[in-house]
């Protein structure tokens, strides 16, 4: 499968190969037309440093993916520095609170992290009724009473567990009539994004096994943000991997390893490519894959096209947000 790929992106490469403006490394375009569905038009615009973006087409009901690209006129080090500086690199109005965890996690790491009313108010939390993603175990244990800010402990438990790879994750929210398995979620939404093994082999083991079948070289952190997102705020817990196979370019994966609301599932490709023969420039590629239970049931068709038209809306003005900030003059 993957020999396949590079000689299609070979192929295409050659096709291209009379236009000077065209300095995309030949695998990262096969990755680009081959499975993130990036037409000629668009990498015509992306040589003219414009911002390209576009849904990805999905028969999965709830499922969203969207693709975008652009030109960062720096060098991609810039970028991959902001990344692991990742409480600056998420800072916006819509980021209430943010706090990378350390190595080991220790619960001082949720300090900053306020449970209000807004996040969660544990006297309305029933089983099969509840404003935020629980197993039936903890929400139980807030119908015995518990505090809102046990919810902190719950979640560096889980967190612990997903790092040592040890029983506690939690496997399954019963939070509402429908038990959500997240974990089962992320493995179907890994399985239709064959492009994350692509120009790294083994990363989607790397990712789907965590801390099993480790990638050599990989580059590992976890974060936690609260977030500005319909009727009330979320909750999550990202896990970012950064691997560099060449000095030329590095990709990165981020999974959702946690969610209070919205999100059963969700997995990022992002892409940094120096621009061929000038380290001076690089292509950035963001594609993100997600599963939510608000896309299905009834009028799932309508919010599909709703959330999709917002989602590139978002992404044109998240990756444009970035190019200025990356090429601003220091």
């Amino acid at each position: 499968m993957i020999g396949r790929v590079l000689a299609l992106g070979c192929a295409t490469a050659l096709l291209f190969g009379a236009d000077p403006n065209d300095d995309i490394n030949h695998e990262v375009r096969g990755v680009l037309t081959r499975y993130l569905r990036f037409t000629t038009t668009e990498l015509a615009d992306l040589h003219r440093s414009k911002i390209v973006k576009h849904s990805i087409d999905s028969d999965v009901l709830g499922e969203l993916a969207v693709a975008g690209a652009l030109r960062v006129n720096v060098p991609k080090t810039a970028f991959l520095d902001r990344v692991r500086d990742i409480t600056r690199f998420k800072s916006s109005p819509d980021v209430l609170q943010i706090g990378r965890f350390s190595d080991p996690p220790t619960l001082q790491d949720l300090a900053g992290l306020t449970i209000d009313k807004d996040d969660f108010n544990p006297a309305t939390c029933h089983v099969g009724d509840c404003d935020i993603r629980l197993p039936a175990d903890v929400i139980r244990q807030f119908e015995r009473g518990r505090p809102a800010d046990y919810f902190k402990r719950v979640l560096f438990d889980d967190v612990v567990a997903y790092l040592n790879g040890s029983s506690g994750r939690m496997q399954q929210y019963d939070d509402g009539p429908r038990p959500i398995r997240p974990v089962d979620e992320f493995n179907a939404l890994l399985n239709r994004e064959p492009a994350v093994g692509v120009l790294v082999p083994g990363l989607p083991e790397h990712v789907r096994n965590f801390p099993s079948n480790r990638l050599e070289g990989a580059e590992d952190f976890l974060y936690w943000s609260k977030e500005k997102f319909g009727v009330a705020p979320f909750i999550t817990v990202t896990h970012v991997t950064i691997v560099c196979r060449t000095v030329q370019r590095c990709v990165m994966a981020t999974k959702d390893v946690y969610s209070s609301r919205y999100i059963d599932a969700s997995l990022a490709l992002t892409i940094a490519s120096d621009g061929l023969g000038d380290p001076n420039h690089f292509y950035l590629v963001y594609a993100n894959r997600t599963r939510a239970d608000a896309l299905k049931g009834r009028f799932s068709m309508v919010r599909r096209a709703i959330a999709s038209r917002r989602a590139r809306a978002s992404l044109e003005e998240n990756l444009g947000s970035l190019k200025n900030q990356l090429e601003k003059p220091r």
